[in-house]
């Protein structure tokens, strides 16, 4: 029997595939990789869309693969954002699966909620009042991954961004075109920093970040690339690792490491990535967090904390460590604060 839900939402997986994007595959085979995290989303995404119950939800996003399971669960916050806003008299599918084992996927969730708010504009605007103080900023970053990944000539080629953001959001938009930029220049150090540097100075510590966190978590690159990397970002490196840092403390709360955050940790931060994820929760810790989520923000806490982190990386990025051995294997994931 054919869902409903999926029948009339389901996205097929021709929709993640370089060819069908326009994308320019590299020739090292890199973008098959990233076609992988594609798919691992839409298997989140669709499992939302089907299921009846958190719980039968639940053990379809934890039978997935470990390295790939944060894909899942952003995919699946998509889906239940969907379900949430053509059902609005129910209780929330999405608070349900955040206040259980959504919980160590958080940053990504919300991040697929941004997916969401791409679709569903004006639904979904209504529901961002009650995200998370600290975290609700990452639905922008989602949206603006959204728009590079689907509109890349609108949004990468020519940097447009979605009329009435508001001061902060259009940032935090910018982290998320950042990290779409590592898929639509499939990983390629050269084209990836000759994007960043087409849109903007005023625009380059938000995309950089963005860049190092995808750089982690999807990886898919050799030493050699990861110095690259870091020459290209120039003054921007700080921002650089703290998207790395971000990506390490999402990584290690799920229990899911991989060899290619460590590598980019090591060459991106100067730190093993168990040292740059303590940074964030230390920096953390002795920030005052805003009771509510402000939409209309210029400063709020998440960029703070951003700041303090980047100003950490400031001396530490002086020199990489040794690199961690190398399996072939690589990813990209999520940074979690439980600030309820």
């Amino acid at each position: 029997m054919v869902n409903l839900g999926r029948l009339v939402f389901g996205m097929s997986e021709r929709e993640v595939l370089y060819s069908q994007r326009g994308f320019e595959p590299d020739e090292a085979g890199v973008y098959r990789r990233l076609e992988g995290v594609g798919r691992a989303f839409l298997a989140g995404y669709h499992a939302a869309l089907e299921e009846s119950s958190t719980a039968l939800l639940t053990d379809r996003l934890e039978s997935m693969e470990p390295e790939r399971r944060g894909f899942t669960y952003e995919g699946a916050a998509m889906g239940l954002t969907i379900r949430d806003a053509l059902a609005p008299w129910r209780a929330s599918r999405l608070h349900a699966l955040l206040e259980g084992s959504g919980a160590a996927h958080a940053y990504l969730m919300y991040v697929g909620v941004g997916w969401a708010m791409a679709r569903l504009p004006r639904v979904v605007h209504r529901a961002v009042p009650t995200l998370d103080p600290l975290l609700g900023w990452l639905v922008y970053d989602g949206w603006g991954f959204h728009q590079a990944y689907f509109a890349p000539d609108e949004t990468v080629r020519r940097g447009e961004r979605p009329r009435g953001l508001g001061p902060y959001a259009q940032r935090a938009f910018d982290q998320g075109v950042g990290r779409c930029l590592w898929f639509v220049e499939a990983a390629r150090v050269d084209r990836v920093a000759a994007s960043v540097a087409a849109l903007g100075d005023d625009r380059a510590n938000d995309l950089w970040a963005g860049v190092g966190l995808a750089a982690a978590f999807a990886g898919g690159v050799d030493d050699a690339s990861l110095e690259r990397l870091r020459a290209a970002s120039g003054d921007q490196a700080p921002a650089l690792a703290q998207g790395v840092a971000f990506a390490a403390k999402a990584r290690l709360l799920p229990e899911t490491p991989t060899v290619g955050l460590e590598r980019a940790a090591r060459s991106l931060c100067g730190m093993s990535s168990a040292a740059a994820s303590a940074v964030t929760d230390d920096v953390l810790d002795e920030l005052l967090i805003d009771a509510r989520f402000e939409s209309d923000a210029t400063l709020p806490s998440y960029e703070t904390w951003r700041r303090q982190i980047q100003a950490h990386f400031e001396t530490a990025t002086a020199a990489p460590l040794p690199h961690a051995p190398h399996d072939g294997t690589a990813s990209e994931v999520p940074l979690q604060r439980n600030t309820a």
